[in-house]
This record gives structure tokens, sequence and C-alpha cells, in this order.
């Protein structure tokens, strides 16, 4: 049985699909039930739960080998996937996958990267074996700022002109599956990225071509990125992150462009032009959202 936390964000419902075309038992850990429809496929087996509440872990690891671990953002996340883990420990989990984030590290200056490191390292620590994902910046991402992309034609992030070879989300629940029920993973960490790397006017370009109309990236200051972010309502300190993230971007430091997603699952990597086409439809008319979602690892 292969238990999948995170089941009805982005990565985990595409990787849901993906395990139960294969044919695969799985189980979905997820907190209203009634959300769960999109993910109710052969195979799959929906059990409530709660992040927040540790005792919701003991039925949800029952008799499960393997552990994708996602959970999503909040101010308290590290404490829970601690939880989580240790969870797993108790229970006999073999194998655990976590989700992770490209160029994680303890000592980087991003939050976000801390916090991931930081759980890589107590995954370790348990001596469950493990595979760790790290993928780059979400092309799904974008879809999030689709209301501005409607509305006006833009987006706006402090982006300047670094390049970052984003992933599909669908190449990672692709890997993700591969890990799960094949041997020969065990104590890998896994950079995953889109087969180039892209300023983000390259891809309002791209964007504009799958379209048919205009779009364009507009930079703007990390410090009216950030104080843009907490006046829609997001909570500083995840403001601040989301700051930091593309401050590492504009470092140059998520350039590289791996081979991983073809190493493993034996198929090239989706291009964002190809991200753009298929999703071109859905940069229509939506309801506000928040710049700060694009990087929403759910």
């Amino acid at each position: 049985m292969i238990l999948i936390t995170g089941a009805t964000g982005n990565v985990g419902s595409a990787l849901i699909a993906e395990l139960s075309s294969r044919g695969a038992r799985v189980r979905a850990f997820v907190r209203d039930c009634a959300h769960a429809q999109a993910i109710a496929l052969p195979g799959v087996e929906i059990v409530q739960g709660d992040f927040a509440e540790p005792e919701t872990f003991v039925p949800a690891l029952e008799g499960v080998g393997a552990l994708f671990l996602l959970i999503p953002s909040s101010s308290k996340v590290e404490a829970q996937q601690r939880d989580f883990v240790d969870g797993a420990r108790r229970s006999g989990v073999k194998h655990i996958v976590k989700l992770s984030q490209f160029a994680a590290d303890e000592h980087a200056p991003g939050r976000f990267q801390r916090y991931h490191a930081a759980i890589e390292r107590h995954i370790r620590d348990s001596e469950i074996p493990y595979t760790f994902l790290r993928p780059n910046l979400f092309m799904q991402g974008l879809l999030l700022l689709r209301s501005t992309i409607a509305s006006e034609g833009a987006f706006y992030l402090s982006a300047d002109e670094a390049t970052v070879s984003v992933v599909d989300v669908r190449d990672i629940a692709s890997v993700a599956a591969q890990v799960l029920i094949e041997p020969g993973h065990d104590g890998k960490t896994y950079d995953l990225t889109g087969p180039e790397a892209l300023t983000h006017a390259e891809m309002a370009d791209r964007l504009s071509k799958a379209t048919g109309r205009l779009i364009r990236h507009v930079d703007i200051p990390s410090a009216a990125m950030r104080q843009a972010l907490i006046g829609f309502g997001m909570p500083a300190w995840q403001a601040y992150g989301l700051v930091e993230d593309y401050e590492h971007y504009r470092r140059g430091e998520a350039s590289v462009v791996t081979t991983t997603v073809r190493d493993i699952t034996g198929s090239e990597p989706r291009t964002f032009s190809q991200f753009a086409s298929d999703f071109a439809g859905a940069f229509g008319e939506q309801p506000a959202v928040t710049a700060a979602a694009a990087n929403a690892r759910e």
C-alpha cells in the first residue's frame, strides 16, 4: 500500500492519477473527503485525517509500505512533517519519498529551502529508506496568476532576467510514481527540472503564442512584491519566504537543467511551450488570487 499525503493538491492529485493508471494500491490522506471526488479513482482508498492531529496518522499508516510525504505550506509545516515521519517510523513504513525543494540546504538564505533540508535530515535520522525529490519552480504556478493575466495581459513578479529551469507538475508526478513502485532509489536525491531554463519574459512570450494574445511579465522590486503579497492578505512569513525564493532565482541559482525526468521515466520532460498549449484555455477570466500562490507547493 502506498500512502499519499497532500493528495488533493497539484502534485498529489497528478501522482494518484498516475499510480491508479498503473494498477497500484493507493491510500489518499485528505482533510475533507467531500473535496476528494476527483481522486476517487480505481484502486484508490480515501482516508480522512488532519496534519494538526497526529492521532489521525495511525489508521492512515496502517499496512503502508511506502509514503509520499507532502504537506501544504503553513507556519507549522516543519513540525507536522516531523510528526508524520515519526508516525511512519512507528508504523514500520519501508520507504519515504519526500517532495522537497530545489537547492534545499539548512544554511540557505531562503526559509523554505532551510525547512525542507531540515526535514530531509529528520528522515535520514529516522533510518527509514528514503528518496528526496527536489523540483524547481512549477510551471503550473502561473495558473494561479491567471486573474491578472486574463484581465491585464500581465503578471507581476520580482524575477528580473534570471533564468529558471521550470518543471511541469505532471513530470514530477511521473518521477514520484516510478520511485514509489520500483526498487533502486533508496538513499537518492533527485533534482527535477524541465528541459530548458527560461526568463519570466520568455515564459510570457510562450504564453502569448499559445493563447494568441499579448501577455507580459512585469518585473517589480522585492519590497513591492512583499508588500503586495501582505496587502492581499498573505501571512507575513509566507510572503517573506516567497520573496526569498525569487531572490534565489535572481542570483542565478535555479538555472541548472538536469536529465533526471528522462533518466527515471524514459520520457523527455515537457517543455514550457507544451504546458502553455495544454493550459491555454485556463488563462481566461478567473476569480482574483494572490500572486503569492504562484509558488504554492502542494
